[in-house]
């Protein structure tokens, strides 16, 4: 990888990363931006296009390190956007690499620290209040007009449907089954509905 500054550090640029190695020192953070920097060098010796994107381009360590680009000699970083000891919450470095050769990191990921330490990422899928009903009115035989009519007056994925919207559409609020389904589809919100994997998410740990 190319150096950042072959002619060394401008002073402001110096002091700011100083000011950021200390953050990370006291944070405990440096394994996780080597073995970051780490990945990024592997890329890039084999020709993989790769760019660190995010919060992370706030930093001026990134960018020496050559995982981001926004060069601090002549841009504005506010290093506590990525990393604060206030939030005390560990650093997302997000890196992307191109899509026909990221299985090539993935691999060398595994192989340069063990499937016992990396994993690819996944997503959960958890209920909202019009998927809840949906599901919950399919479930009980609801018919898929009721249904609709019922998720149709929902605005925001935490509103649940009360007595007032349900008579609003002409409905008995007291009707066993409608009643049964509110119930369950407020009980239901929240839970995971789908678990699947995150595109290109993968987490190695140092």
């Amino acid at each position: 990888m190319k150096t950042r500054y072959p002619e060394g550090l401008p002073g402001h640029v110096e002091k700011t990363i100083r000011h950021e190695l200390a953050l990370i020192e006291t944070m405990k953070y440096a394994p996780y931006f080597l073995t970051v920097f780490s990945i990024v060098r592997y890329a890039r010796s084999q020709g993989i296009l790769c760019q660190g994107r995010g919060s992370a381009a706030n930093s001026a360590v990134c960018y020496v390190l050559g995982i981001t680009s926004i060069d601090p000699e002549t841009n504005d970083l506010l290093f506590e956007r990525f990393v604060s000891q206030e939030r005390d919450e560990p650093p997302d470095i997000d890196v992307g690499f191109e899509h026909e050769r990221r299985e090539e990191v993935i691999q060398w990921i595994y192989k340069t620290y063990g499937h016992d330490k990396a994993a690819l990422c996944s997503t959960v899928t958890r209920y909202r209040a019009k998927g809840a009903i949906r599901d919950v009115g399919k479930a009980l035989g609801l018919p898929e007009d009721l249904i609709k009519a019922l998720s149709s007056g929902i605005w925001s994925w935490s509103e649940t449907v009360g007595e007032r919207q349900v008579r609003e559409l002409g409905l008995n609020p007291e009707d066993r089954r409608l009643a049964l389904t509110l119930r369950l589809a407020q009980q239901l919100m929240g839970a995971p509905r789908h678990l699947g994997q995150h595109p290109g998410g993968f987490r190695p740990h140092p």
